[in-house]
């Protein structure tokens, strides 16, 4: 089968197509025939070498969500799939059971779920990691219906979703975007939309001027930098480490601000929770968004557009 990975790390040339023998499913797996795996920023860590091998041997396979077709039940896995069904799945590269940019992956039965009806391989595809981040991250919030959430980054995979599931959540959101995105983040149901960039807390205390409850950086500008925009005794939730844009323990403390990451394995393997972002998407609370789609030989163009940045939905590749 067709693999996409790479057996030395480095830039996006370092991505090719290997071929090697198809996977089977064992005790409580599944396999998926993948005809689509979405790129995602975090595919590019595993591509770099940050993660360490990720694999006996290469070609060390990326990618962390994928769409298609249920074809194989390992023996004495119990699930309610049935073969042929269309699924999406949430994927774990540094696990032995590789990463999705294959045209087979086997996974535990439990990371896999239904695909939204009416969405193509490629749509439902952008859905399960993209969808556990938002979902995660609004949880570490632990704000109530009524209470005001800013979101950083909101015309992004993982800022859409935030704004969209939190207001379906009953919160009031402040949404940064650019003004060619305005529209795009009130479409999600935005409140009020405000500037990005580097001054972006300035722009929302101007919004909110005693300050918002939570704020989910999405676009990972840093908690230092966001600070500003939350009141005392509020929360940020980051979703990508921060280094040395993280605000001080002591800042923390003067200001009980909570600073949480939504490291999204937390959430590998609730199958309840895939079940719930495939429901809000069939109820048309959740925008499923393919900015490209990409052959498995062209995954290094895929690489390089998503890290030049300003891609609105995904790439995906399609197997």
């Amino acid at each position: 089968m067709k693999t996409v990975g790479v057996s030395q790390f480095g830039g996006p040339e370092a991505l090719r197509v290997f071929e090697v023998p198809e996977p089977h499913a064992g005790p409580g797996q599944v396999r998926m025939q993948v005809h689509a795996a979405t790129v995602n920023p975090g595919d590019r860590y595993l591509r770099i070498g940050a993660l360490g091998p990720t694999s006996p041997a290469p070609p060390y396979v990326p990618g962390m969500e994928a769409a298609g077709v249920l074809d194989e039940i390992g023996s004495g896995t119990e699930t309610d799939l049935r073969l042929g069904e269309r699924v999406m799945a949430m994927a774990d590269p540094t696990s032995s059971l590789g990463g999705a940019y294959a045209q087979y992956v086997v996974l535990p039965a439990e990371q896999v779920a239904r695909a939204p009806r009416g969405t193509t391989h490629a749509e439902a595809a952008t859905l399960p990691m993209n969808g556990l981040t938002a979902r995660l991250a609004i949880d570490l919030t632990g704000l109530s219906p009524g209470q005001t959430l800013a979101v950083t980054g909101a015309a992004g995979a993982v800022g859409g979703y935030v704004t969209q599931m939190a207001k379906a959540g009953g919160l009031t959101v402040v949404a940064a975007a650019s003004p060619a995105d305005e529209e795009l983040v009130g479409s999600f149901g935005a409140d009020i939309v405000v500037p990005r960039g580097a001054d972006v807390a300035q722009h929302i205390l101007r919004a909110v001027p005693a300050g918002v409850a939570g704020l989910i950086d999405a676009a990972v500008i840093g908690s230092a930098a966001v600070a500003p925009a939350v009141h005392d005794g509020g929360v940020i939730v980051t979703v990508l480490g921060e280094g040395t844009r993280a605000l001080s323990p002591d800042e923390m403390r003067r200001r009980s601000l909570r600073v949480r990451t939504a490291f999204v394995p937390e959430y590998l393997g609730d199958r309840s929770r895939l079940d719930d972002l495939r429901e809000q998407t069939e109820a048309g609370k959740l925008t499923l968004r393919v900015a490209r789609t990409f052959p498995p030989d062209q995954a290094s163009e895929a690489h390089r557009l998503l890290e030049a940045g300003g891609v609105r939905g995904r790439l995906v590749l399609v197997f």
